[in-house]
């Protein structure tokens, strides 16, 4: 590409994002219910938005990077102050019994409805575990469905990020190792990746520790140490082993959030400014990558997956989960009617799908336009409808 056609692809791309976020606050809906059919729009209208071309090798990392970044904003919020006991406990059981239902049972969705290879299947499964708070906080702050529920979700949208990452790491490497792997080698790798990026959160949590508490850093000084950290940290755990980095930087913010005498004010402008604008242009750029073609032979089925996965797979996830619970009635009915696909999810399909068609895995070619249909999907679904439902459970708070 010419540097003028770069220059015309960044200013777009920034341009689209921005306005979408604005008319998206205006009319007071999530702002990604925009962002998707815009940046696909875009991405066929305007070869100049193309990522791959404006970035070439440099996106996927990039993508990392954009997403660590995201994902320790998040974790940020996770305070565990905000749990009871009883309450850690429901978010608990929806990773531990949510993550392999859903990737069963997405899976399985997957293998008959769009006739992927078993391997294919599995691969997707994975993908669609996560949610994520690029999706998660901007409809749950629309809605306002009480402290309880918007901790509860909240954390569990944040943590099954970067585990459900990860497995897809996992199943992904097994795939392209062309069965070398067993399976124990790849839950050992997969422990073995959690491990490196705790490390690393460890490492980055000490450094912020040391900048915020014994530099006394403040203000925008404060942020840019922040940042800086959090990239260096995500950086060096993903140069170890992929994806590894957003373990890392969830860890850090957790941590952070959780450490005694670190108090983190809950509006942190610049810091967030920085993350609204990264996950404007990731969803730009992501969907700009899926063509009109790839989405040839795979609508259908995959408003078909949308619905099993809103029906069935995330009420009977809600059911199990908050099963003995003190939770009233109403409101295990809107966790079980919040599950929002998010960037997470988008960035994972983007990153592997080129290599596992390059290696001639059946069904590979539609992971990326399936991911990329459930994503709008389930965040139409989820984001338009979660405002109505908490009105009529009796769960939405003052504003």
């Amino acid at each position: 590409m010419s540097a003028s056609q770069i220059f015309v692809g960044l200013a777009l791309t920034l341009g689209l994002a921005v306005t979408c976020q604005i008319i998206a606050a205006r009319f007071q809906i999530p702002a990604i219910i925009l962002l998707l059919p815009v940046g696909f729009a875009a991405g066929v209208l305007i070869p100049a938005v193309d990522p791959n071309r404006l970035f070439g090798a440099a996106f996927p990392p990039l993508v990392s990077l954009a997403v660590a970044v995201v994902l320790f904003d998040g974790g940020l919020d996770l305070s565990r102050k905000e749990l009871e006991r009883e309450h850690s406990g429901v978010v608990r059981r929806l990773r531990g019994l949510g993550i392999p239902i859903t990737w069963a049972s997405a899976g399985l969705l997957s293998w008959l409805l769009l006739g992927l290879s078993t391997q294919a299947a599995v691969m997707l499964g994975a993908i669609l575990i996560v949610s994520g708070p690029t999706v998660v906080t901007p409809i749950l702050r629309a809605a306002r469905p009480g402290k309880k529920l918007t901790s509860i979700l909240g954390f569990e949208g944040t943590t099954v990020d970067p585990i459900g990452a990860l497995i897809a790491v996992g199943v992904y490497q097994l795939l392209v190792s062309n069965h070398a792997h067993t399976v124990v080698d790849g839950a050992l790798g997969f422990v073995v990746r959690i491990a490196i990026g705790v490390i690393g959160g460890a490492a980055g949590t000490v450094v912020l520790w040391f900048l915020l508490k014994k530099l006394k850093l403040t203000g925008v000084l404060a942020a840019e140490a922040i940042i800086a950290t959090v990239i260096a940290a995500a950086g060096l755990c993903d140069a170890v082993s992929a994806d590894t980095g957003l373990v890392a930087a969830i860890s850090m913010g957790i941590a952070i959030a959780n450490w005694p005498g670190v108090d983190l004010p809950k509006e942190r402008p610049q810091l967030q400014t920085l993350v609204q604008l990264t996950i404007g242009v990731l969803f730009i750029s992501i969907s700009a990558t899926v063509t009109p073609a790839s989405l040839h032979g795979v609508l259908w089925p995959s408003v078909a997956l949308v619905a099993g996965l809103v029906l069935v797979v995330r009420p009977v996830v809600a059911a199990v989960s908050t099963m003995g619970s003190d939770l009233s009635r109403n409101e295990r009915i809107f966790i079980g009617s919040m599950d929002p696909r998010g960037i997470v999810a988008a960035s994972t399909a983007a990153n592997f799908s080129a290599p596992l068609i390059a290696i001639g895995l059946v069904g590979a070619d539609r992971l990326l336009p399936a991911t990329f249909l459930v994503i709008v999907g389930t965040v139409s679904i989820y984001g338009l409808g979660a405002t109505p439902l908490a009105k009529a459970l009796g769960l939405r708070a003052p504003a």
